[in-house]
């Protein structure tokens, strides 16, 4: 059947009346109430770089077309951030898809995954699935993974968050090392570096060099954190090439969207939004640490974007009560049971905070 000329025409005109036609405008995306504090998920509160906005307006025409070529672009930056192949990457839908990825390809009913306690509970959740044991290990007096303890000799994955969430602390760099020295070759470990940007301590680094020497070793980023992405999801992990390739197999095509996938490429090249976010979450975060000391609380030192408080009682009539004042904090962990954590927002976040937490404690 072929359409004649007048009848494409008569398409094309019909197509061009319903393009003119009004297009309803409906409210797709509303912000919270402005009233509203939103210190309770670790979120940037300044949200992406400027580069990344125009990234992300550019990429809107490309709506319509599967992201290939896009996501192979970002392997290869991430690629030359960390000095590894490309076949030593993999992409994923926020550091959380990595999380999914490793325990579905390395734990099992006879191959557990072993967790500090508290920790990011993700893996363990993603571990029971495969009906795999998830052993937690509370961390030591420093709030440091208590490394010598991690190791069981059934252990399919060790996961190990440093800095760590919910505790804002880390583990040492010398007791990291000497970790991956000893456990054995048939355990993976998987250390997540979401608050990698945030951490300034002379006894922190990164262990993402040693991947090239380390072939259980995987290690997770996040775009969520510093870059202010935590609502694209975009997120990657370096590896050696033979469990990238384990891990891509378990791996849903296409979870990355463009828009995500530009706005990670131009936050890698933007280094002075690091610089800056850093900068400000610093400062911002050293004033509310000494308004806390004034009221008499102490505060877990903190290398990220966010702070842990002893309240010297049960947190969760804390919790209820800050989010009567229009606050939210973080949830009870109950391995913490008198801790809060709480998300270092804008200065102005931040006073509404103290001031609401001033009031509440009394």
């Amino acid at each position: 059947m072929t359409l004649s000329r007048r009848a494409f025409a008569q398409v094309l005109g019909a197509g061009a009346a319903a393009a003119a036609l009004p297009f309803p405008r409906l409210a797709f995306a509303k912000s919270p109430p402005v009233s509203l504090v939103r210190l309770n998920a670790n979120e940037n509160p300044y949200g992406p770089s400027p580069a990344a906005l125009a990234a992300m307006r550019d990429s809107l025409s490309l709506s319509s077309r599967y992201p290939d070529e896009y996501a192979d672009w970002l392997v290869d930056d991430v690629a030359k951030l960390h000095g590894v192949s490309t076949d030593e990457v993999i992409l994923g839908d926020g550091s959380s898809e990595i999380l999914k990825l490793v325990a579905a390809a390395y734990t099992s009913p006879s191959r557990s995954v072993v967790i500090a306690d508290p920790t990011f509970e993700a893996i363990g959740h993603y571990a029971k699935v495969t009906g795999a044991e998830v052993v937690k290990v509370p961390l030591d007096a420093a709030f440091a993974h208590d490394l010598g303890k991690m190791a069981p000799a059934n252990a399919g994955v060790v996961y190990i968050c440093n800095p760590n969430n919910p505790t804002a602390s880390i583990t040492p760099k010398a007791a990291m090392r000497a970790f991956l020295d000893a456990v054995p070759a048939t355990t993976m470990v998987l250390v997540d570096e979401a608050y990698h940007h945030y951490a300034a301590s002379t006894d922190y680094e990164s262990v993402a060099p040693l991947v090239k020497s380390k072939p259980n070793l995987i290690v997770a980023r996040t775009f969520s954190k510093i870059y202010g992405m935590a609502g694209l999801r975009a997120g990657y992990a370096v590896a050696n090439r033979d469990v990238i390739k384990k891990l891509d197999a378990q791996k849903a095509w296409d979870s990355m969207n463009v828009m995500a996938l530009v706005a990670a490429r131009a936050s890698l090249a933007d280094s002075g939004f690091v610089a800056e976010g850093r900068r400000r979450n610093n400062a911002t975060r050293a004033h509310v640490v000494e308004a806390l000391g004034a009221m008499g609380y102490k505060v877990i030192p903190s290398e990220a974007n966010f702070i842990m408080i002893d309240t010297r009682r049960e947190v969760r009539p804390l919790i209820a009560g800050m989010k009567s004042e229009g606050v939210h904090v973080g949830r009870l962990f109950p391995a913490l049971p008198n801790h809060l954590r709480v998300t270092i927002g804008t200065p102005e976040e931040m006073q509404r905070f103290v001031g609401a937490f001033g009031r509440i404690e009394k």
